[in-house]
């Protein structure tokens, strides 16, 4: 598969402080790729490396067969950036930013056709103080193609957002995709991370720890699943403790948590004991492992509590 993106061995250092320490990924041609990490796990310094907004310490990258650190405006013309930071004054409109902007290029992309691809026609010529802040969005969003990309890189693009623009977001991102383009987003949320991204690369403390698809990291998890049961007559906990994978049962309002290392076979077991006992069920949920599990196993601590360590 074609590759856009190659880092080898990029460390980027402030003073003492190691803010990325040898990263090395690729990402495909055509594919959703996410940087995964509490805030201050070196994301936005790694993308911004990537950019050539900041000098790398040592290390390589490559963006579409070019050396971004030999050739870096070569490199940035076939790159579109949303930053985490962006802003714009306040009475410009999304026509005239996306004019300004495109002027900056020999073959920029056409005004109104960003402006109906990206759900800016109502609000063309409004003042930019005057859009939400999905509209905002949509509009960095925009400006990142006018020199139609083929590699669009956006930093935490839904931070902020309301759950209605973040899945609107995701659909335009996922649009991308189909379009033929490639991603790299960087995100610190879970849920997000592993609904959006083709593959994943889990980022702490400068260093990054882990790349697979969401699955294939789910997939490591030494963490059992889970299996919770109701049923209309109390079942014998120890009756639950034999059945097969079986690693833990905690009990739950009107029934039972069961951790088990063979979800199949636990349920399978769990029938036929109802069944024996003509015992009813009312009700069965099956919880797999979560990203978080495979952070905590990769890090040593919960997510929460690195997202803490970092705001202190």
């Amino acid at each position: 598969m074609e590759t856009c993106i190659d880092v080898v061995g990029m460390t980027k250092r402030y003073g003492a402080l190691e803010a990325v320490r040898d990263v090395s990924f690729s990402v495909a041609a055509g594919e959703i790729f996410g940087l995964l990490g509490p805030n201050g796990a070196g994301k936005t310094t790694t993308i911004e490396c990537i950019l050539g907004l900041r000098q790398t310490d040592a290390g390589a990258i490559t963006i579409g067969g070019i050396d971004a650190i030999s050739h870096p405006e070569q490199a940035k013309e076939r790159v579109g950036a949303q930053l985490q930071a962006a802003t714009l004054q306040d009475k410009i409109t999304p026509r005239e930013a996306l004019g300004f902007y495109a002027s900056f290029y020999r073959q920029p992309a056409r005004i109104e056709d960003l402006i109906e691809r990206f759900g800016l026609r109502e609000k063309a010529d409004a003042p930019f103080i005057s859009l939400s802040g999905g509209q905002k969005q949509r509009l960095f969003l925009a400006l990142a193609f006018v020199n139609n990309p083929s590699l669009v890189v956006l930093d935490e693009p839904t931070a902020g957002l309301d759950p209605q623009s973040r899945r609107e977001l995701h659909r335009i991102i996922r649009e991308l995709r189909a379009a033929g383009r490639t991603v790299l987003v960087s995100t610190h949320h879970i849920e997000e991370a592993e609904a959006l991204c083709d593959r994943i690369g889990i980022m702490d403390g400068g260093c990054l720890v882990a790349v697979a698809s969401p699955a294939e990291l789910i997939a490591r998890a030494k963490a059992p699943s889970h299996v919770t049961v109701k049923t209309a007559h109390a079942i014998d906990p120890v009756a639950l403790r034999a059945l097969v994978g079986v690693v833990d049962v905690q009990p739950l309002d009107n029934g039972w948590n069961l951790g088990t290392t063979e979800v199949r076979q636990t349920v399978v077991e769990l029938m036929r004991l109802l069944e024996t006992s003509r015992n009813d069920l009312l009700d069965l949920q099956i919880f797999r492992p979560t990203l978080e599990d495979v952070f905590i196993e990769l890090t040593g601590r919960k997510w929460a509590r690195a997202v803490e360590e970092v705001q202190s």
